[in-house]
Protein backbone atom coordinates (compact mmCIF):
# COMPACT_ATOMS: atom_id res chain seq x y z
CA UNK A 1 0.00 0.00 0.00
CA UNK A 2 1.57 3.73 -1.31
CA UNK A 3 0.86 5.86 1.30
CA UNK A 4 2.04 10.05 0.97
CA UNK A 5 3.43 10.80 3.60
CA UNK A 6 4.98 11.97 6.04
CA UNK A 7 3.46 9.13 8.20
CA UNK A 8 3.65 7.62 11.57
CA UNK A 9 2.59 3.89 12.23
CA UNK A 10 1.32 2.36 15.61
CA UNK A 11 1.50 -0.82 16.44
CA UNK A 12 -1.18 -2.76 18.92
CA UNK A 13 1.85 -3.03 21.24
CA UNK A 14 2.64 0.49 21.26
CA UNK A 15 5.60 0.70 19.58
CA UNK A 16 5.85 3.43 16.54
CA UNK A 17 7.73 4.04 13.72
CA UNK A 18 7.80 6.62 11.52
CA UNK A 19 8.51 7.76 7.93
CA UNK A 20 9.65 11.07 6.44
CA UNK A 21 9.25 10.16 2.76
CA UNK A 22 6.53 11.58 0.47
CA UNK A 23 5.81 8.53 -0.97
CA UNK A 24 6.08 5.31 1.79
CA UNK A 25 5.65 1.54 0.64
CA UNK A 26 3.78 -0.12 3.69
CA UNK A 27 3.39 -4.09 3.66
CA UNK A 28 -0.41 -5.26 4.24
CA UNK A 29 0.56 -8.83 3.41
CA UNK A 30 2.62 -9.19 6.32
CA UNK A 31 5.30 -11.27 4.33
CA UNK A 32 7.68 -8.51 4.58
CA UNK A 33 10.74 -9.03 6.52
CA UNK A 34 10.88 -5.38 7.02
CA UNK A 35 7.49 -5.10 8.13
CA UNK A 36 5.61 -2.11 8.43
CA UNK A 37 7.43 -1.60 5.77
CA UNK A 38 6.97 -3.29 1.90
CA UNK A 39 10.18 -5.37 1.11
CA UNK A 40 8.52 -6.98 -2.20
CA UNK A 41 8.06 -10.06 -0.67
CA UNK A 42 4.47 -10.38 -2.17
CA UNK A 43 6.08 -10.42 -5.56
CA UNK A 44 7.69 -13.86 -5.03
CA UNK A 45 4.48 -15.05 -3.17
CA UNK A 46 2.50 -14.36 -6.29
CA UNK A 47 5.26 -15.73 -8.36
CA UNK A 48 4.43 -19.03 -6.59
CA UNK A 49 0.83 -18.66 -7.06
CA UNK A 50 -0.62 -20.61 -10.45
CA UNK A 51 -0.40 -18.04 -13.35
CA UNK A 52 -3.22 -16.94 -15.37
CA UNK A 53 -3.74 -17.47 -19.26
CA UNK A 54 -0.80 -15.70 -20.52
CA UNK A 55 -1.62 -14.09 -23.69
CA UNK A 56 2.27 -14.11 -24.86
CA UNK A 57 2.63 -17.77 -26.39
CA UNK A 58 5.21 -19.77 -24.85
CA UNK A 59 8.20 -20.75 -26.84
CA UNK A 60 10.20 -23.57 -26.41
CA UNK A 61 13.91 -22.83 -26.87
CA UNK A 62 17.11 -24.78 -26.20
CA UNK A 63 15.72 -26.07 -23.64
CA UNK A 64 14.51 -23.11 -21.86
CA UNK A 65 11.09 -21.64 -21.28
CA UNK A 66 10.64 -18.32 -22.02
CA UNK A 67 7.43 -16.25 -22.39
CA UNK A 68 8.46 -13.89 -24.67
CA UNK A 69 10.13 -13.56 -28.13
CA UNK A 70 13.57 -13.88 -28.59
CA UNK A 71 14.54 -10.04 -29.37
CA UNK A 72 17.55 -9.23 -31.28
CA UNK A 73 20.67 -7.36 -29.19
CA UNK A 74 20.94 -3.38 -30.77
CA UNK A 75 24.33 -1.46 -30.50
CA UNK A 76 24.63 1.78 -30.36
CA UNK A 77 25.74 3.41 -33.45
CA UNK A 78 29.42 5.27 -33.33
CA UNK A 79 28.52 8.78 -32.52
CA UNK A 80 30.11 11.94 -33.83
CA UNK A 81 33.10 13.41 -32.73
CA UNK A 82 32.76 16.70 -30.51
CA UNK A 83 36.63 17.41 -30.13
CA UNK A 84 40.37 15.98 -30.36
CA UNK A 85 39.19 13.94 -27.06
CA UNK A 86 36.52 12.12 -28.56
CA UNK A 87 37.86 12.17 -32.19
CA UNK A 88 40.53 9.79 -30.54
CA UNK A 89 38.13 7.59 -29.10
CA UNK A 90 35.85 7.14 -32.36
CA UNK A 91 38.46 7.18 -34.93
CA UNK A 92 40.19 3.81 -32.54
CA UNK A 93 37.01 2.30 -32.27
CA UNK A 94 36.23 3.02 -36.23
CA UNK A 95 39.77 1.16 -37.31
CA UNK A 96 40.81 4.68 -38.66
CA UNK A 97 44.60 4.90 -38.93
CA UNK A 98 44.55 8.11 -40.58
CA UNK A 99 42.73 9.67 -37.81
CA UNK A 100 44.75 10.57 -34.18
CA UNK A 101 44.42 8.04 -32.49
CA UNK A 102 44.52 7.57 -28.31
CA UNK A 103 48.05 7.12 -27.94
CA UNK A 104 48.68 10.65 -29.79
CA UNK A 105 46.18 12.17 -27.09
CA UNK A 106 48.82 14.68 -24.82
CA UNK A 107 48.97 15.65 -21.37
CA UNK A 108 48.09 19.27 -22.07
CA UNK A 109 44.60 18.44 -24.04
CA UNK A 110 43.31 16.14 -21.52
CA UNK A 111 44.39 18.79 -18.24
CA UNK A 112 42.86 21.77 -20.20
CA UNK A 113 39.69 19.98 -21.41
CA UNK A 114 36.26 21.19 -19.70
CA UNK A 115 35.91 18.15 -17.34
CA UNK A 116 32.35 18.57 -17.82
CA UNK A 117 32.22 19.44 -21.49
CA UNK A 118 30.97 17.47 -24.66
CA UNK A 119 33.84 16.43 -25.50
CA UNK A 120 35.32 14.47 -22.58
CA UNK A 121 31.96 13.32 -22.00
CA UNK A 122 31.41 11.93 -24.49
CA UNK A 123 35.00 9.88 -24.75
CA UNK A 124 34.40 8.86 -21.77
CA UNK A 125 30.60 7.63 -22.75
CA UNK A 126 31.96 5.81 -26.10
CA UNK A 127 35.07 4.05 -23.72
CA UNK A 128 32.39 2.72 -20.58
CA UNK A 129 29.87 1.76 -23.86
CA UNK A 130 32.42 -1.21 -24.70
CA UNK A 131 31.86 -2.67 -21.41
CA UNK A 132 27.92 -2.57 -22.07
CA UNK A 133 26.80 -3.50 -25.74
CA UNK A 134 29.38 -1.84 -27.77
CA UNK A 135 28.92 0.03 -30.64
CA UNK A 136 28.07 -0.83 -34.31
CA UNK A 137 29.79 1.14 -37.36
CA UNK A 138 29.94 1.18 -40.88
CA UNK A 139 26.79 -0.84 -41.86
CA UNK A 140 26.33 -2.30 -38.82
CA UNK A 141 28.94 -3.93 -38.72
CA UNK A 142 30.27 -4.63 -35.06
CA UNK A 143 33.12 -2.50 -32.95
CA UNK A 144 35.41 -5.29 -32.48
CA UNK A 145 35.31 -7.10 -29.15
CA UNK A 146 38.56 -6.91 -27.85
CA UNK A 147 38.86 -3.18 -28.02
CA UNK A 148 36.79 -3.43 -24.61
CA UNK A 149 40.40 -3.87 -23.21
CA UNK A 150 42.92 -1.52 -25.48
CA UNK A 151 45.84 -0.31 -23.60
CA UNK A 152 45.31 3.20 -25.35
CA UNK A 153 41.93 3.42 -24.72
CA UNK A 154 42.23 2.68 -21.26
CA UNK A 155 45.20 4.98 -21.03
CA UNK A 156 43.31 7.71 -22.13
CA UNK A 157 40.26 6.99 -20.12
CA UNK A 158 42.16 6.89 -16.76
CA UNK A 159 43.71 10.04 -17.68
CA UNK A 160 40.00 11.51 -18.51
CA UNK A 161 38.49 9.70 -15.44
CA UNK A 162 40.79 11.75 -13.23
CA UNK A 163 40.09 15.41 -14.94
CA UNK A 164 36.32 14.03 -14.31
CA UNK A 165 36.59 12.91 -10.61
CA UNK A 166 39.11 16.10 -9.88
CA UNK A 167 36.56 18.57 -10.50
CA UNK A 168 33.64 16.97 -8.87
CA UNK A 169 35.70 16.21 -5.66
CA UNK A 170 36.41 19.79 -5.87
CA UNK A 171 32.71 21.12 -6.31
CA UNK A 172 31.24 19.15 -3.78
CA UNK A 173 31.70 20.13 0.06
CA UNK A 174 32.45 16.38 0.90
CA UNK A 175 32.25 14.90 4.39
CA UNK A 176 31.58 11.97 6.29
CA UNK A 177 28.14 12.50 7.77
CA UNK A 178 25.68 10.32 5.74
CA UNK A 179 22.46 10.20 7.96
CA UNK A 180 22.41 13.99 7.39
CA UNK A 181 23.00 14.17 3.21
CA UNK A 182 20.29 11.32 3.24
CA UNK A 183 18.19 13.45 4.89
CA UNK A 184 18.52 16.26 2.73
CA UNK A 185 17.37 13.66 0.01
CA UNK A 186 14.18 12.62 1.54
CA UNK A 187 13.05 16.28 1.98
CA UNK A 188 10.40 17.31 -0.52
CA UNK A 189 10.88 21.21 -1.01
CA UNK A 190 7.16 22.94 -1.09
CA UNK A 191 8.58 25.13 -4.24
CA UNK A 192 10.51 23.22 -5.52
CA UNK A 193 11.61 23.76 -9.50
CA UNK A 194 13.08 20.98 -10.99
CA UNK A 195 11.88 19.19 -14.36
CA UNK A 196 9.40 17.12 -12.62
CA UNK A 197 7.71 19.73 -11.22
CA UNK A 198 8.45 21.85 -14.53
CA UNK A 199 6.58 19.42 -16.57
CA UNK A 200 3.75 18.27 -14.15
CA UNK A 201 2.70 22.17 -14.19
CA UNK A 202 3.07 23.41 -17.24
CA UNK A 203 4.97 20.88 -19.55
CA UNK A 204 4.60 20.84 -22.79
CA UNK A 205 4.06 17.23 -24.84
CA UNK A 206 7.37 17.91 -26.69
CA UNK A 207 9.08 18.98 -23.34
CA UNK A 208 8.54 15.46 -22.20
CA UNK A 209 9.47 13.78 -25.19
CA UNK A 210 12.82 15.57 -25.01
CA UNK A 211 13.17 14.42 -21.21
CA UNK A 212 12.52 11.11 -21.93
CA UNK A 213 15.08 11.43 -25.20
CA UNK A 214 17.76 12.41 -22.73
CA UNK A 215 16.88 9.57 -20.37
CA UNK A 216 16.71 7.02 -23.00
CA UNK A 217 20.89 7.08 -22.78
CA UNK A 218 20.51 5.48 -19.18
CA UNK A 219 16.95 4.08 -18.61
CA UNK A 220 17.86 1.62 -22.37
CA UNK A 221 20.46 -0.28 -20.00
CA UNK A 222 18.67 0.90 -16.57
CA UNK A 223 20.35 -0.64 -13.51
CA UNK A 224 23.32 -2.12 -15.66
CA UNK A 225 26.22 0.29 -13.87
CA UNK A 226 24.91 -0.73 -10.68
CA UNK A 227 25.34 -4.34 -10.80
CA UNK A 228 28.92 -3.49 -11.64
CA UNK A 229 28.97 -2.84 -7.74
CA UNK A 230 27.23 -6.64 -6.75
CA UNK A 231 30.46 -8.53 -6.87
CA UNK A 232 32.32 -5.91 -4.67
CA UNK A 233 29.77 -5.94 -1.81
CA UNK A 234 29.31 -8.50 0.71
CA UNK A 235 27.05 -9.72 3.12
CA UNK A 236 23.53 -7.92 3.94
CA UNK A 237 24.72 -5.08 2.00
CA UNK A 238 25.12 -7.31 -1.18
CA UNK A 239 21.71 -9.27 -0.44
CA UNK A 240 19.42 -6.48 -0.30
CA UNK A 241 21.46 -4.80 -3.53
CA UNK A 242 20.47 -7.88 -5.72
CA UNK A 243 17.10 -7.48 -4.24
CA UNK A 244 16.45 -3.76 -5.89
CA UNK A 245 18.21 -5.37 -8.61
CA UNK A 246 16.36 -8.32 -9.25
CA UNK A 247 13.16 -5.46 -9.34
CA UNK A 248 15.01 -3.76 -11.57
CA UNK A 249 15.24 -6.76 -13.88
CA UNK A 250 11.85 -7.29 -13.70
CA UNK A 251 11.70 -10.07 -10.71
CA UNK A 252 12.13 -12.44 -13.27
CA UNK A 253 9.39 -11.16 -15.69
CA UNK A 254 11.56 -9.94 -18.98
CA UNK A 255 8.57 -8.01 -20.11
CA UNK A 256 8.53 -6.20 -16.61
CA UNK A 257 12.46 -5.11 -17.15
CA UNK A 258 12.66 -1.17 -16.39
CA UNK A 259 14.55 -1.48 -19.57
CA UNK A 260 11.76 -2.76 -21.31
CA UNK A 261 9.40 -0.66 -19.96
CA UNK A 262 10.82 2.43 -21.00
CA UNK A 263 11.26 0.92 -24.71
CA UNK A 264 7.68 0.70 -24.96
CA UNK A 265 7.05 4.25 -23.60
CA UNK A 266 9.12 5.74 -26.18
CA UNK A 267 7.29 3.77 -28.41
CA UNK A 268 4.08 5.42 -27.64
CA UNK A 269 5.39 8.50 -27.79
CA UNK A 270 6.73 8.27 -30.96
CA UNK A 271 9.98 8.32 -30.22
CA UNK A 272 13.03 5.49 -31.11
CA UNK A 273 13.61 2.85 -28.49
CA UNK A 274 16.53 1.91 -30.65
CA UNK A 275 19.35 1.59 -27.45
CA UNK A 276 21.56 4.57 -27.87
CA UNK A 277 19.58 6.78 -30.64
CA UNK A 278 19.86 9.75 -29.52
CA UNK A 279 23.52 9.89 -28.46
CA UNK A 280 24.39 12.25 -31.11
CA UNK A 281 21.91 14.19 -29.34
CA UNK A 282 22.21 14.38 -25.88
CA UNK A 283 24.79 17.11 -24.22
CA UNK A 284 27.15 16.60 -22.15
CA UNK A 285 25.10 17.70 -18.56
CA UNK A 286 23.40 14.41 -20.08
CA UNK A 287 25.97 11.82 -20.69
CA UNK A 288 27.68 12.91 -17.59
CA UNK A 289 25.43 11.67 -15.00
CA UNK A 290 25.28 8.02 -16.69
CA UNK A 291 29.39 8.27 -17.13
CA UNK A 292 29.41 8.77 -13.10
CA UNK A 293 27.45 5.81 -12.80
CA UNK A 294 29.70 3.55 -14.97
CA UNK A 295 33.34 5.45 -13.14
CA UNK A 296 31.89 4.49 -9.73
CA UNK A 297 30.70 0.88 -10.99
CA UNK A 298 33.84 -0.06 -12.83
CA UNK A 299 36.06 0.90 -10.00
CA UNK A 300 36.13 -0.78 -6.82
CA UNK A 301 38.07 1.59 -4.99
CA UNK A 302 34.52 3.79 -5.65
CA UNK A 303 32.06 0.89 -4.59
CA UNK A 304 30.90 3.88 -1.73
CA UNK A 305 30.52 5.80 -4.09
CA UNK A 306 28.06 3.84 -6.11
CA UNK A 307 25.90 3.38 -3.47
CA UNK A 308 25.77 6.67 -2.92
CA UNK A 309 24.95 7.86 -6.03
CA UNK A 310 22.25 4.41 -6.04
CA UNK A 311 21.22 5.90 -2.93
CA UNK A 312 20.67 9.31 -4.49
CA UNK A 313 18.56 8.20 -7.47
CA UNK A 314 16.23 5.57 -5.11
CA UNK A 315 15.89 7.85 -2.54
CA UNK A 316 14.18 10.87 -5.12
CA UNK A 317 12.29 8.41 -7.09
CA UNK A 318 9.49 7.25 -6.24
CA UNK A 319 7.96 11.07 -5.66
CA UNK A 320 9.50 12.45 -9.22
CA UNK A 321 7.77 9.43 -10.58
CA UNK A 322 4.70 10.79 -9.33
CA UNK A 323 4.65 13.95 -10.75
CA UNK A 324 5.65 12.70 -13.56
CA UNK A 325 2.85 10.57 -13.66
CA UNK A 326 0.53 13.69 -13.27
CA UNK A 327 2.43 15.43 -15.87
CA UNK A 328 1.48 12.49 -18.40
CA UNK A 329 -2.10 12.49 -17.20
CA UNK A 330 -2.60 15.97 -18.29
CA UNK A 331 -0.86 15.89 -21.22
CA UNK A 332 -3.79 12.68 -22.23
CA UNK A 333 -0.40 10.17 -22.59
CA UNK A 334 -1.72 6.50 -23.02
CA UNK A 335 -1.56 4.31 -20.24
CA UNK A 336 0.78 2.34 -21.99
CA UNK A 337 3.37 5.00 -22.20
CA UNK A 338 2.16 6.03 -18.36
CA UNK A 339 3.56 2.75 -16.96
CA UNK A 340 6.87 3.03 -16.59
CA UNK A 341 6.94 6.04 -13.94
CA UNK A 342 3.56 4.49 -12.23
CA UNK A 343 5.93 1.28 -11.55
CA UNK A 344 8.18 3.18 -10.04
CA UNK A 345 6.14 5.03 -8.04
CA UNK A 346 5.70 1.81 -6.09
CA UNK A 347 9.23 0.05 -6.33
CA UNK A 348 11.39 3.05 -5.39
CA UNK A 349 9.20 3.57 -2.48
CA UNK A 350 10.25 0.09 -1.14
CA UNK A 351 13.90 0.45 -2.87
CA UNK A 352 14.11 3.37 -0.77
CA UNK A 353 13.48 1.00 2.55
CA UNK A 354 15.98 -1.54 1.05
CA UNK A 355 18.87 1.01 0.46
CA UNK A 356 18.51 3.17 3.34
CA UNK A 357 18.19 0.07 5.48
CA UNK A 358 19.66 -3.21 4.01
CA UNK A 359 22.35 -1.88 2.08
CA UNK A 360 23.81 1.50 3.69
CA UNK A 361 23.40 0.29 7.16
CA UNK A 362 25.47 -2.73 7.34
CA UNK A 363 27.46 -1.37 4.66
CA UNK A 364 28.80 0.83 7.26
CA UNK A 365 28.99 -0.87 10.06
CA UNK A 366 31.27 -3.27 8.37
CA UNK A 367 33.56 -0.67 6.49
CA UNK A 368 32.94 2.50 8.15
CA UNK A 369 35.56 4.01 6.26
CA UNK A 370 33.20 4.34 3.02
CA UNK A 371 30.99 7.39 4.68
CA UNK A 372 33.13 9.76 3.04
CA UNK A 373 32.76 7.97 -0.34
CA UNK A 374 28.91 7.22 -0.01
CA UNK A 375 28.65 11.00 0.78
CA UNK A 376 30.57 11.94 -1.92
CA UNK A 377 28.10 9.95 -4.37
CA UNK A 378 25.50 11.76 -3.01
CA UNK A 379 26.63 14.93 -3.03
CA UNK A 380 28.40 14.58 -6.88
CA UNK A 381 25.38 12.91 -8.31
CA UNK A 382 23.15 15.51 -6.75
CA UNK A 383 25.39 18.00 -8.22
CA UNK A 384 25.07 16.45 -12.03
CA UNK A 385 21.13 16.30 -11.69
CA UNK A 386 21.24 20.00 -10.75
CA UNK A 387 23.13 20.52 -13.92
CA UNK A 388 20.98 18.44 -16.16
CA UNK A 389 17.95 20.28 -14.74
CA UNK A 390 19.54 23.95 -15.00
CA UNK A 391 20.15 22.98 -18.79
CA UNK A 392 16.64 21.97 -19.44
CA UNK A 393 14.57 24.15 -17.96
CA UNK A 394 16.65 27.52 -18.98
CA UNK A 395 15.87 26.41 -22.62
CA UNK A 396 12.66 25.47 -21.93
CA UNK A 397 12.00 28.76 -20.50
CA UNK A 398 13.02 30.39 -23.68
CA UNK A 399 11.03 28.11 -26.04
CA UNK A 400 14.59 25.88 -26.82
CA UNK A 401 15.62 22.59 -27.64
CA UNK A 402 17.58 21.35 -24.58
CA UNK A 403 18.99 18.31 -27.19
CA UNK A 404 21.90 19.24 -29.51
CA UNK A 405 19.23 18.05 -32.46
CA UNK A 406 15.87 18.51 -32.08
CA UNK A 407 13.51 16.07 -31.93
Amino acid sequence: MLVHGPIEVTFDDGRRVTSDRAVTALCTCRLSRRYPFCDTSHRRRLANQPPARSPVPVIQTDGMLSTSRPQPVTKAVLPQARGPLSTAVVATLRGDTAAPGTTEIGAVDIEHADPYGDDLQLALHCCYELHYRGFAGALDDPVADDLEWNAGLLGLRQRMEQVFLAALRSDVPGGTDVTTEINTLLAEVGDASGVSHYLRRVGQLWELREYIAHRSIYHLKEADPQAWVIPRLSGPAKAALVTVEHDEYGAGDPQRMHAHLFADMMTELGLSSRYGAYLDAAPAATLAEVNFMSLCGLHRQLRGALVGQFATVELTSSPGSDRLVQAMHRLDCSSASIRFYAEHIEADAVHEQLVRRGVIAPLLAAEPELAGDIVFGIQASTLLADRFSDLLLSRWDTGQTTLRTAL
